[in-house]
């Protein structure tokens, strides 16, 4: 007689399965991040297609190390100088429409920048004033795109999963675009790639107006003082430790390791003696640790022990910059930026969660411009600095002392772990993740209270 567990096994095998894969992917049960998304998924493909286009034609154009960080510093200074004002602007206007303006504006500037590609007639210099007014766009978009995430989630239980998913999105378009790139760049040059992008935007904007959005918080008046309202946030986020400690670890880590992208073009020709697809592939491997790492995150069931993930992946993030700066061979240099990719995105998703838990709603996108100044704002003295250093001493030699200063830092950051998480439980209790932590402050509460005679 057969064994009825035989067949229930695989059946609830199965359940389990399923159970678990719609656990992961469970924020996209709520239609407007569905719709989100899913436009974003197809624009980030060109997007990332851009960017390995970009660093390819300045350095074809160029042949300097020292250009390719000046281009760098160009598209991402206006993050570092606007952000905080555009936080303050992000908390006071309807974070949807401001999305669907800039995504418009993006689609122009690689519409702009595919015309002249294609037309011959791109000098590095279109490319440089396009990156500032690229830059401009994200000192808006970012922040907006950070704190919008929480308009389009119903059940507050889902934000982790919604932001883990976000980073699950930008890192499969990280792996696919650059891989594409690296092939369309060898077929037909560049400007393909920059038309491919501008294309893709209409995908994005076609999604969030489909959304049907009903605000929940009532905004300052547009009246109200910016200036006040900066000073504000500012004092906010700098006098709570959790909020300034994980900024300050990820500006330093944006500083000194993530302008490792812009010297992957030296890598791939001087060191690995590559072409395009060479570069290719290496963007694509660091896709594909970020994608790894990003799809952890989102199967985590809770926000509880996030913290202790970012000076870990940290300390990762740079060990891999330190190794792959020794490397000299193709196949272990993509295993290493698998590495450099998972330690990097785990870091920069659990300090956007972590913060976007924390902190008080009327001042998110404050905060959220605050991180997006820490980990875009930053970057562009890093790729100045990186291109410059590059150019003394060498990109290897740039790569491994700024994987020291990482591995550094990290190690800074788990010093204040205990002290962060007493700061962080009181929270955690009041909006409900930690009922239990609730429960039993309620119940010694009790017990102290003498009894009545």
């Amino acid at each position: 007689m057969a064994d009825p567990t035989s067949t229930t096994q695989p059946i609830k095998a199965t359940q389990r399965s399923g159970l678990a894969r719609a656990f992961i992917f469970r924020a996209l049960s709520n239609k407007n991040y569905r719709l989100f998304f899913t436009g974003q998924s197809i624009s980030l493909i060109g997007t990332w297609m851009t960017r390995i286009a970009t660093s390819w034609l300045v350095y074809r154009l160029t042949g300097s190390a020292l250009l390719l960080g000046v281009v760098g510093f160009a598209g991402q200074i206006p993050s570092f100088l606007l952000a905080p004002f555009a936080g303050v602007l992000v908390d006071r206007w309807n974070r949807h429409r401001l999305l669907v303006v800039t995504q418009v504006l993006a689609l122009v500037q690689s519409l702009a920048l595919a015309i002249l590609t294609l037309t011959g007639v791109i000098r590095i210099w279109h490319v440089i004033a396009l990156s500032v007014f690229q830059g401009l766009i994200n000192a808006f978009d970012m922040p907006a795109r950070q704190a919008f995430v929480v308009e389009m989630v119903d059940r507050r239980e889902d934000l982790a999963n919604a932001i883990a998913l976000n980073s699950s999105m930008v890192n499969a378009a990280r792996l696919l675009g650059p891989s594409i790139g690296g092939v369309v760049i060898a077929a037909v040059g560049e400007g393909w790639c920059f038309m491919a992008d501008a294309i893709s935007y209409f995908a994005v904007i076609a999604s969030l107006v489909a959304m049907t959005i009903t605000p929940r918080m009532t905004r300052p008046t547009k009246d109200a003082n910016i200036l006040q309202q900066l000073r504000e946030g500012w004092t906010y986020a700098a006098r709570f430790a959790p909020i300034r400690d994980v900024l300050l670890l990820l500006a330093l880590v944006s500083l000194v390791g993530m302008p490792y992208t812009v010297l992957m073009p030296v890598f791939a020709n001087e060191i690995l003696h590559g072409g395009p697809s060479t570069l290719g592939w290496l963007m694509a491997a660091s896709g594909v640790g970020a994608l790894v790492g990003a799809l952890l995150l989102a199967a985590r069931k809770s926000v509880l022990g996030l913290g202790k993930y970012i000076p870990l992946t940290a300390a990762a993030f740079g060990a891999g910059l330190v190794a792959f700066s020794f490397t000299r061979v193709l196949w272990p240099a993509l295993l290493l930026m698998i590495v450099t990719g998972f330690g990097f995105m785990v870091q920069m998703a659990a300090s956007n969660t972590v913060l976007q838990t924390i902190v008080d709603e009327d001042k998110r996108g404050r905060v959220m411009s605050f991180y997006m100044m820490a980990f875009m704002g930053t970057a562009p003295f890093g790729s100045l600095l990186a291109g410059w250093v590059a150019d003394k001493i060498g990109a290897p030699h740039t790569l491994l002392f700024g994987g020291i200063g990482c591995v550094l830092g990290a190690l800074w950051f788990a010093t204040t772990l205990p002290r962060l998480r007493r700061d962080v439980t009181p929270i955690y209790v009041k909006i409900g993740i930690l009922p239990e932590v609730a429960q039993g402050i309620q119940q010694t509460s009790e017990l102290s209270v003498p009894p009545e005679s």
